[in-house]
C-alpha cells in the first residue's frame, strides 16, 4: 500500500498546508509519495524531498503547470493513480478544485474534509457546520481524501531525504487557458498559516471603525486580520478574511473574536485554535462557549485599551 501526496507549491517552495497532509498520509499506512507538478519547480521538488516521512517524491516539470490549472494538474494524478491506494489533497481552494476531477476520472467517491484517520479504510469528518462527526468506511479500491490541515499537525520540513523521479508529464489540456491573475498583496501573515488571528465582527459598524480598531491590535500583536461572515456581507472586510465553514478554516495559537456573537458557521471555522479569547458585551454570545477567555465588555472600549496595555 503506497500513499500520494499531492504538493501545493509555488514552484520554488512548498506550502505549509502540505505538510498537514503529509501527516495524514502517514496515519494511512504504507509509504509516502508526493507529486510536485510545476513548471521549473526543480526547487520545490527538492524542498519536498526534505521533508520527513516522505519515500519518493515524483515530480512532472511542464509549461502547463505553471499556474496549477486543476484540468492538468489532475490529468497527471490521473496518470499514475494506478499505483496509489490513497490520493490525498489540502482541503484548501486548490485541493477542491483539483480532487473532485481525479474522483471522477477514477469514478470513486470523494471524502472530503477528513479530521481523523482511523483505519486505511475509515475516516473522520465533520458534518452539520463541525456539530457532529461522520465515521465514512470506503470499499473504492483508491480512496480520493482531501484534509482539513487544522486536524493535523504539520509533518518535520527538513530531516527527509527521498529520492526525486522525473515522470514523462501529460499535455496539457486544449479546453482551458490560464488569462491571468489579480494576486492581493498584504503584509500581515496569511490567513490559513498565522499564528496569531485578531477577528472582527458586524458590531464594528463600519468599514473605517473595522480598521481603526481592528489595525492596531493586529499590529502590535504580528497577527492577520479576520472577520466574521457578517462582518464581510456588511463591506466592513474583503472577502478574503472570512473565517467560517464558507470562508476560511483556522486553527492559530491565538485566536482574538471581537464583536463577534459566534454563529455556528463562524465556529466551525475557528474552535480548533488552541487559545481563543472573545470580547463581547452580550454575556449570552454563543462565543463564549468556546472561549478560553472571555472579557464581557464594549470592544470599542477594551480593544484600544489592550493595545495600550500591550
Amino acid at each position: 500500500m503506497t500513499v500520494l501526496v499531492i504538493a501545493e507549491h509555488d514552484n520554488a517552495s512548498i506550502k505549509g498546508a502540505t505538510l498537514n497532509t503529509i501527516t495524514a498520509a502517514l496515519k494511512c499506512g504504507g509509504d509516502v509519495h508526493v507529486l510536485v507538478a510545476g513548471s521549473n519547480a526543480g526547487a520545490a521538488a527538492a524542498a519536498a524531498a526534505q521533508i520527513a516521512g516522505v519515500a519518493k517524491v515524483l515530480h512532472a516539470d511542464a509549461d502547463g503547470f505553471a499556474h496549477g490549472l486543476a484540468e492538468n494538474v489532475a490529468a497527471q494524478v490521473v496518470a499514475v493513480a494506478a499505483s496509489y491506494s490513497h490520493i490525498l489533497f489540502a482541503a484548501t481552494a486548490s485541493g477542491k478544485n483539483v480532487a473532485p476531477r481525479v474522483a471522477a476520472k477514477l469514478d470513486v467517491g470523494q471524502i472530503s474534509d477528513i479530521t481523523k484517520v482511523d483505519s486505511a479504510d475509515t475516516f473522520e469528518r465533520p458534518i452539520y457546520a463541525g456539530n457532529a462527526i461522520a465515521t465514512v468506511q470506503s470499499q473504492d479500491a483508491t480512496k480520493v481524501l482531501t484534509v482539513r490541515t487544522t486536524g493535523f499537525d504539520p509533518a518535520a520540513a527538513t530531516g527527509g531525504s527521498a529520492a526525486v523521479e522525473v515522470l514523462t508529464s501529460v499535455g496539457a489540456s486544449a479546453q482551458a487557458t490560464f488569462v491571468g491573475s489579480e494576486i492581493a498583496k498584504n503584509d500581515r501573515p496569511e490567513l490559513t498559516a498565522a499564528k496569531i488571528i485578531v477577528s472582527g465582527g458586524r458590531a464594528l459598524g463600519s468599514s473605517e471603525k473595522f480598521m481603526d480598531v481592528m489595525t492596531p491590535l493586529a499590529d502590535k500583536l504580528g497577527a492577520a486580520l479576520g472577520a466574521s461572515r457578517a462582518a464581510v456581507d456588511a463591506g466592513y472586510a474583503p472577502n478574503d478574511w472570512q473565517v467560517g465553514q464558507t470562508g476560511k478554516i483556522v486553527a492559530p495559537q491565538l485566536y482574538i473574536a471581537a464583536g463577534i456573537s459566534g454563529a455556528i458557521q463562524h465556529l466551525a471555522g475557528m474552535k480548533d485554535s488552541k487559545v481563543i479569547v472573545a470580547i463581547n458585551k452580550d454575556p449570552e454570545a454563543p462565543i463564549f462557549s468556546v472561549a478560553d477567555y472571555g472579557l464581557e465588555a464594549d470592544l470599542f472600549v477594551a480593544v484600544p485599551e489592550l493595545v495600550a496595555a500591550l
